[in-house]
């Protein structure tokens, strides 16, 4: 178990060998959870290291979450249609 203090401003440091572990970079973005007493952290994958999951449906490479969803509902919707 890790211990790490909260600044004035709320602030944690995550450990340097947690960061290397879950692959936490400068700017990585984070999902933010409660359950019971405890907080829990785990990493959001940028657009482009699931981009894969989506090349069949995706016309273009999407420029952000919203309209990779967009695109990937309206694709997907379509082959469901046609079954």
């Amino acid at each position: 178990m890790k211990i790490a203090q909260v600044s004035e401003r709320g602030q944690i440091t995550i450990p340097a060998d947690l960061r290397r572990r879950l692959g936490l970079r400068p700017g990585t973005k984070v999902e933010i959870e409660v359950q019971d007493d405890a907080i829990i952290l785990r990493p959001v994958p940028s657009i482009s290291a699931v981009a894969g999951i989506f090349r069949r449906y995706a016309k273009q490479k999407p420029a952000d979450w919203e309209t990779a969803r967009t695109q990937t509902e309206r694709a997907v919707a379509e082959e469901v249609a046609n079954e």
